[in-house]
Formats: C-alpha cells, structure tokens, sequence
C-alpha cells in the first residue's frame, strides 16, 4: 500500500512556473574593490548573493528539483576554503537515489596587471564518492581563489525523494548580504513550515499560482512563496555547544497531510506514536530483536554466577556485552545482521550491542526497556510529532529497585548508569514491548569531577621535589580511562605524560583502579620542577597554578545566541602546599578571590593560608549546571576572565 501511494504521488505534479535568479556570469567593480564588509569587518569572506528555488517536474518522471545559486567576496586567505565545495546527496539504495543533474563555476581575480579576468571551474574537476550507505559526496575546488576574487557557482540536483522538501539555511560560518529561498508548493500539499534562529524574515511573499501543475485532466493551484533574510550575521561556533543545525537561522518544512486526487480523501502523514510504537515492535530489526532473550538463556548462569541482587546481575550482564560485542561506530536505532549475528562475530553497530543489552537483562528477569534518542553532533528532537528519522541512536534503560539506570555498552570504559556525553541530548523516546512509548530526559547522573592535591618542597639546589596525586570520578575518571587506553601500557601512558610536561620530571608514578570502572581513578607521582637555577637571590617569584593552567577563555563572542552546553556539571580542586627552606620567608602574598555565578550557577574560589615556612594555596572551579542560557554567557564569560586574571598572579618569597 506505501509503495502504490508512493507512486500515485511520483506521477501526480508538474510545475511550470519558472523562478528569478540573479545573472549567472557576471560582476560589479565595487564587489572586486570590495576590501572589507562594513557590516562585519572582521569577516574574512561574505555571501553577496544566494538564490534558492525547490519545486516539483515531471519532463519524464516526477521529480523534486532543487536549483541553488550563491556568489562569494572573499577577503583573505582565512577564507579560501569557500572555494572547497561539498554536496551531499541522500540515497536509499541503487535505484533510488539524488543526482547533481548540472553544476557551473566561475572565479572573477586581479591577474599581476590590475586586470580582472575569470576562470571557468572545469566539469572534469567535479569528483563523485560514496560517502555512506545513505550518503553520496560531490566535491570541486573553484579555480584560481586568492585574496579579492569573487565566486560564483550554482548547481541543481534532481530528487526523487518529493515528500524531503530542502530545508534552507540562512545563516553560514561568513556573513550575507541577502540570501533568498523561493519554494512551490501544491496546495494538495500541507506543510508544517517553521523559522528556526534568532533572526526574523526580511521579506515573506507568497503568491497564489492557479493552475500551476498539471498531469492528464487533472490540474492544481500551488502556492509560491519568497522567504529572504537580508544583513545577515554569521553563525560562529564555539565550545560547549550541541548541533550547530539546532540554532541557526533557517526555515525548515515537514509535510503532514495531502488530498489524494482520486478519491479527494486527505491522506495524513504525520503519524501517532502509537503508529511509531507498532512499527518499530513488530520491525525484525529493533522489537524482533529485543524480543530473542533465548540467545543468553544458556549463558546467564556463567554470566551472573555468584551475583545474588539484580543490581549486581545487572552490572555483570553490562560487562558481559561490552566485552563481548565490539562496536562498529556504525550509528542507528535497529540492528544491521542481527544480535546473533553480533554475538557470533562479536561486532555490530550500536543497535546490535545495545538491543542485545536489552534482550540479556530481560532474560535474566530484569525489567528493561530501549530508548532512541538523538546524538549531540545529530540534532534536537521534534517531539510536536513523530519523525522517525530524528533518531539515529539506540541505549538501554533498566528499572532496579525503584531506580532507573540508563546504559550504553558500546564503550567498554563506561561505568555501569554513566552515558556518553554526546547521548546527553534533551530527551530520548522510551520503547516497551507491553506499554505505549514517552519520552525521558537525558542527564548526567554524574559531575566531572577532579581533586589534585601538590605537596612540595623547595630545594637548596632551586628544585620544588614532592608528591602530586590527582583524584578523577564520573566523566573526570572516564576521560583519564579513555586517554591511558590510548597507550600500550599505563607505562607508555606515564612516558608521555612526563615529555608533555618539559619543566615537569615524573620519578615514580603509581595508577589505581584503570579497569575498576566505577572506583575512584587515582594517578600518584613523585615529581621534580626545574623552578629555579639556584637560590642565591634575594627574591624568587612563583606562580601557584602549576597544572591545569587556562591558555584562553573558551568563550570569547560579544554575544551568543544559543545555550552553553557542557553535558555535565563539573568540579575541579587543586590544593598546593609548599615548604620553604629556612632562610626564606614570604614577602607578597595572593589575593583570596571569590567570584560566583547567578542562581548558584557555579563558582571559581581561591585561598591562601601561611604558617612559618609553609604556605597552602587552594583553588576551586565549580560549574553546577549543564546548560547554561545565552542571558547567563555574559556571566559564565566574565567568570572564566576572572580566572585567567588570578591564574596570573605571583607569589614572591624573600630571603630574610
């Protein structure tokens, strides 16, 4: 019944309506004098035009058409990879797929003499390449880029995917001067359209098109609507942030209903949960799955032997899995060959291991449950409505004792309940084999979380020799996991450690609990500073942030206009104690500082205590949420000024 609808609707429109472009081929001298945008003056390049025109044809099978059309000033060199361009072109299998039907190019340049000449791009330097299974590249490097040329290309791509109406981004890394998005859509056609970002439209004009399609007998009106964007900012990424596709300015359609032309009966698209629920149950590749318990029957004894709580059954079937099935980092939400297949061969993508996660908990009597969800990299959720393709990521969620663990067995360093920070996205959707579907928020259940304790003496011969041991939990203790695992042994590990440190020297070190995952990750050493030449001065200046110092503030816009995301809260304490020899004492000593943020939003401490020839100076950086609003940025930027501020401060001793 879908493929005869599908089909019903591949031979039903046609558009005759032509759109206006802007000339192809073409420049202004005050675009190549261009040495600046005023509006932007830092830009290293700016959109002067882009054109964009989606509609249907149907010259010999019906397809989606999309023209695109952009002309580039670009400034320096900083931005010669705008010439560097990539299209992605959907596919779902080898007859079905998006095609670059015609791609033109042309770069305007200053030759040695003054004199504006251009350079055609060559169609044999246009390269193809699969990218994915869903996924085609295009590629072409614009010809003869260099410091105030102009670009201008423009391509069209055919599609056979009508109800994957284009999105249009307005806004891009560089700024625009005008961007324009023309679309025609059959009025049997019933859009949810939405402007996602911070900017409104400039202009919005739409236009009524009688008779506009036409297939047989059968005529239709369809609406032409102009949606522009003029002044426009870039979009400039920074730390701590989600999707960049979440906030940038853009307008996005998702077709919910249509009229069925031969019974004029309207058709709805937009499905319910519980349609969504049905099908993903009775799917081979995600409800068959969660549904083979049997294939760990036999091995669960063995697996939980000697485990008398469900808690204790529940962490070694998570061990069990992450070691026994190796991720193939291929993403999804259903299983490529199965979970018996993953169990044989012991690799699957991140469907075959966490289903099977699901499957073995059930089967040894533990209620759980699988969660789709959205990565990070991936986007937010639309949740007014069920999309299914919104979802690219599998876990589990097992109920014990009244608590609810959520579990990825893909990485064989994540604790039991700890999730990747990147499936700490907004909120994932609960699927049950014998209960509807909701939704659940994705937090951190734990704080990224360090303690680093220096004690120190300052020798004769100018060295500061001592002990420094630092104390990880949580993403803390996951993180040092991941980077020790990178290396052969904690050995190799250490011997890198110590030649990243050049004024540091490691004499011994000691590393506990890398493989208990849910301890405590504890890394001693005995450690040497090169600190001074000698002591034969009468004062010596010493800086107390030793390790960990902040290089820069990671939030440097004016103004940000979308969330500070870092997944988790964190807390990091640095406690230093040094000894003096006894011929010195302290002549300057630091400031305590104390700066917080609104809300108890977090705080950044400093304190210094002296006794005879010993001094302790602590710091502490504490950050109590994961997401943090663009109201508070201001706040949470000042914090980090402040602490690169102290981190400068110096400590002097005198002799006395």
């Amino acid at each position: 019944m879908k493929q005869f609808l599908l089909v019903f609707f591949l031979i039903l429109f046609s558009v005759v309506t032509q759109a206006d472009d802007f000339p192809y081929g073409t420049y202004k001298m005050e675009d190549m004098e261009m040495k600046s945008y005023p509006k932007s003056t830092n830009a290293h390049a700016v959109v002067l035009q882009e054109y964009g025109k989606t509609w249907v044809s149907s010259n010999e099978q019906v397809r989606l058409i999309h023209e695109y059309h952009v002309k580039i000033k670009i400034f320096d060199s900083k931005a010669f990879d705008q010439g560097n361009v990539e299209i992605v072109l959907n596919k779902s299998d080898n007859d079905t797929y998006e095609e670059l039907q015609s791609v033109e190019g042309k770069t305007y340049y200053y030759n040695n003499h003054g004199v504006v000449q251009s350079a055609d791009l060559d169609s044999k330097q246009v390269f193809a390449q699969n990218r994915d299974k869903y996924h085609n590249l295009v590629k072409f490097a614009m010809p003869n880029v260099g410091k105030g040329c102009v670009i201008d290309y423009k391509y069209t791509i055919r599609s056979p995917y009508l109800f994957n109406f284009k999105s249009w981004m307005f806004q891009s890394d560089i700024p625009k001067v005008t961007s324009e998005y023309e679309v025609h859509i059959p009025a049997v056609y019933n859009y949810n359209v939405s402007l996602r970002g911070p900017f409104k439209l400039t202009r919005n004009k739409p236009e009524l098109e009688r008779d506009c399609f036409s297939i047989a007998s059968t005529k239709c009106d369809c609406s032409k609507i102009v949606y522009a964007m003029d002044d426009i900012p870039a979009f400039e990424e920074e730390d701590y942030m989600t999707a960049a596709k979440n906030f940038i300015s853009g307008m996005y359609f998702e077709l919910t209903d249509y009229i069925n032309l031969n019974n004029g009966g309207k058709q709805k698209i937009t499905k319910e949960w519980s349609d969504i629920d049905y099908t993903l149950k009775h799917d081979e590749d995600f409800g068959g799955q969660m549904r083979k318990e049997n294939l760990f029957k036999d091995k669960l004894p063995v697996i939980t032997a000697g485990k008398t709580d469900e808690l204790a059954k529940a962490k070694a079937i998570y061990a069990y899995i992450q070691k026994n099935i190796k991720v193939n980092n291929f993403y999804g939400y259903s299983t490529d060959n199965g979970i018996r297949k993953a169990i044989e061969t012991h690799t699957g993508n991140v469907a075959d291991v966490n289903l099977a996660l699901v499957a073995a908990l059930n089967a040894a009597g533990i209620n759980t449950e699988a969660v789709l969800l959205s990565t990070r990299n991936h986007g937010i959720i639309n949740k007014l409505y069920p999309v299914i393709n919104d979802f690219n990521y599998v876990i589990a969620k097992t109920n014990i004792g009244g608590t609810s663990y959520l579990l990825d067995a893909t990485d064989p360093l994540l604790p039991f309940g700890l999730l990747p920070v990147d499936c700490i996205n907004d909120q994932g959707r609960v699927l049950s084999l014998n209960k509807p579907s909701y939704w659940i928020d994705l937090k951190a259940t734990q704080k990224k979380s360090s303690f680093m304790i220096l004690d120190l003496t300052l020798q004769n011969n100018g060295k500061l020799t001592g002990t420094l041991i630092d104390y990880s939990k949580g993403y803390e203790a996951y993180n040092g996991r991941r980077a020790i695992k990178k290396f052969n042994s904690v050995d190799e590990y250490v011997e890198n450690l110590d030649e990243k440190m050049p004024k540091i020297k490691i004499l011994k070190s000691e590393v506990e609990n890398v493989d208990s995952l849910d301890a405590t990750l504890v890394e001693k050493y005995n450690i040497e500073i090169d600190a001074y030449d000698n002591l034969n001065h009468e004062r010596l200046a010493f800086n107390p942030f030793i390790i960990h110092k902040l290089v820069e503030n990671p939030f440097k816009l004016t103004e940000r206009t979308y969330p500070v995301d870092m997944g988790a809260p964190s807390d990091s304490r640095v406690t230093l104690t040094i000894h003096l020899p006894d011929n010195y004492t302290m002549e300057t000593i630091p400031e305590n500082v104390g700066i917080r943020l609104p809300n108890q939003g977090g705080q950044f401490i400093t304190s210094f205590e002296n006794q005879n020839n010993e001094f302790t100076f602590s710091h502490l950086i504490q950050l109590n949420n994961s997401i943090y609003s663009p109201e508070e940025y201001p706040y949470l930027k000042e914090l980090f000024n402040k602490i690169i501020q102290t981190e400068r401060a110096e400590i002097i001793f005198k002799k006395k």
